[in-house]
């Protein structure tokens, strides 16, 4: 296996064997806080320690007994009696050196939660989203009228989504679809969903609450809590995107090497906070509490889990192909990437009536970090068992796509659909 695709979340023998390339990985996230892996590797002394220290307690506290029993066999009970005590003795340290292993291993895995994945090599450096890199762009900008209007205000001059009384019902953030408007959305979602199982995808129908083992196991969990929203009385969450119950379902799982890769799709509704977000680029549709998209997991085999990540790549670009959108794919840079991911593309469709290019997709390959929280392994040809690599992206987010949608293709007479979503829509044009 190529040294780039190497073991992503921080396993402890990994972390001993190649501390240098942890800290040279970490780097290209902007990640400074290496002491935590000289912490690491002292607790996990200690934890070798106590658990040796333990065993031989038990061990001794064993072969006492057997003597014990022995004595008291042959009728020798007062022999055995300092015996006795010193089983006592040894009871009270086993149960002293357990409690303090069990207090060292919550404090490992505390530390080694707030390590990010270790990016792939091939991730640029950089600080912020001026710093990705443009791996490719495609797609006729398209020429509109003089009168072009943003997308919020075609919303509502065709009566298509209403934001007012989605803030009466719930709040800002959560807006109504009418109409036509309520059309393209379903029509959005079956034309990628049929797109999807076209490829290979097996569709579920996910739940849209979670429990915290499952945020904790895909890394909404510590990373993203304030932004998702909590059901406290059930310990659930809301999903922020149909990835976590989808990669859930194979949460302590060993599948064989035969069944990879595995290729699911969903719809679902999504649920973010995004706390402290405003400002003119997050009017309309361009950022929501709640809104509609269709995710593609996949179950990788580790060898090849970056030609999947390609593969995917190519399943995107071709929605937008058909959707006839101007795009670039972006490889994000360290700064700019998630927490959990080890290498991520971006996809922005050019929003002609706001002039600016919005996200409408990540495309993510997680290397084992995923699969490690999730103890999901598979058994190779040789009866190995081990981790896999999970990837997951939008295909794709609605709320962004319907805007430059809609933008895109205002006309004097009304807003043209795209031919090959026609079908979907069961009309040609909104007027």
């Amino acid at each position: 296996m190529h040294a780039k695709f190497l073991i992503a979340m921080l396993t402890i023998p990994y972390i001993r064997e190649h501390k240098e390339e942890c800290i040279n990985r970490l780097s290209i996230k902007n990640f400074t806080r290496f002491e935590l892996l000289d912490e690491i590797l002292a607790l996990d002394d200690e934890r070798r320690k106590t658990q040796q220290e333990n065993d031989e307690a038990l061990a001794e506290a064993n072969s006492i007994a057997r003597q014990i029993g022995d004595l008291c066999k042959q009728g020798k009970a007062a022999e055995a009696a300092p015996l006795k005590a010193r089983v006592a003795e040894l009871k009270e340290l086993t149960k002293a050196k357990g409690e303090r292993l069990e207090e060292v291993k919550r404090l490992i895995n505390s530390k080694l939660v707030e390590i990010p994945n270790t990016p792939n090599l091939m991730v640029p450096r950089g600080k912020t989203a001026a710093d990705n890199l443009v791996v490719s762009e495609e797609g006729k900008m398209p020429e509109l009228p003089k009168n072009a209007l943003p997308h919020w205000e075609l919303l509502n001059k065709y009566q298509l989504a209403d934001f007012e009384l989605g803030n009466k019902v719930t709040g800002a953030g959560f807006p109504f679809y009418k109409g036509k408007g309520a059309r393209l959305q379903r029509a959005l979602i079956n034309f990628f969903l049929d797109e999807a199982v076209a490829d290979g995808y097996f569709e579920v129908q996910p739940p849209i609450l979670v429990n915290e083992a499952s945020a904790y196991a895909t890394g909404q969990l510590p990373d993203k809590e304030a932004q998702m929203y909590a059901v406290p009385l059930d310990k659930m969450y809301m999903i922020p995107t149909a990835e976590v119950p989808v990669t859930n379902i194979f949460r302590d799982q060993i599948v064989q090497e035969s069944q990879l890769p595995i290729k699911t799709v969903a719809y679902s509704n999504c649920f973010r906070r995004e706390a402290g977000s405003w400002g003119k680029n997050v009017r309309g549709l361009n950022r929501l509490h709640q809104f509609d998209k269709v995710e593609i997991v996949e179950i990788a085999h580790p060898d090849n889990s970056y030609e999947r990540l390609e593969a995917m790549k190519e399943h995107v670009a071709n929605l937008l192909r058909k959707l006839e959108l101007p795009f670039h794919v972006l490889r994000l840079c360290g700064g700019d990437m998630s927490w959990t991911s080890a290498m991520t593309y971006d996809y922005e469709v050019w929003s002609a009536a706001q002039q600016l290019w919005l996200e409408v997709s990540s495309v993510s390959c997680f290397e084992t970090f995923q699969s490690n929280r999730l103890k999901l392994r598979f058994k190779d040809k040789d009866g190995n068992i081990q981790l896999t690599h999970t990837l997951n992206g939008s295909a794709l987010a609605l709320p962004r796509i319907v805007a430059a949608l809609l933008e895109n293709n205002q006309t004097e007479d009304g807003i043209l659909i795209p031919k090959a979503l026609q079908p979907y829509t069961g009309f040609e044009i909104i007027k």
